[in-house]
């Protein structure tokens, strides 16, 4: 297992007509990849419990939760993960969440897009390349 600092957390948050980002002010947290055979990730965000009623409603009405979280450093891009809360712990007149999930390699998708853009143009061979390396 690895362990990181996590900077910041944003919970995408979505119904049928729009999605609404709620970034969680942290006062520390963690994110551990379990490097297990599922590539699941542990996300545990220490936050104020003006949070709780937020967490609670998510975690009864939503089985799958997407988050943005900033590791390490808050000048590095977030990672997309789609978890669910494995649970809400009240500490003192704080709380903590813990999320379990994987992470979504958007760079991935990104490239997939690009690449069926491209070739949905007609570009395929040689000039595909040096069009991909164009674009990307």
């Amino acid at each position: 297992m690895k362990t990181f600092k996590l900077k910041r957390l944003e919970v995408v948050d979505h119904d049928d007509e729009e999605i609404e980002q709620t970034n969680i002010k942290l006062l520390d947290g963690l994110i551990i990849n379990r490097e297990d055979d599922k590539g699941q990730w542990l996300i545990e965000a220490y936050t104020d419990t003006s949070y709780l009623n937020y967490f609670n409603k998510l975690h009864g009405e939503q089985g799958e939760i997407m988050v943005q979280a900033t590791i390490t450093k808050e000048s590095n891009e977030p990672a997309t993960f789609i978890t669910t809360i494995l649970g809400i712990n009240e500490i003192g007149d704080k709380i903590n969440v813990l999320f379990i999930g994987t992470i979504i390699d958007r760079r991935k998708h990104i490239i997939e897009d690009l690449l069926t853009d491209l070739i949905e143009q007609g570009y395929q061979g040689r000039e595909l390349l040096v069009k991909f390396k164009e674009l990307a």
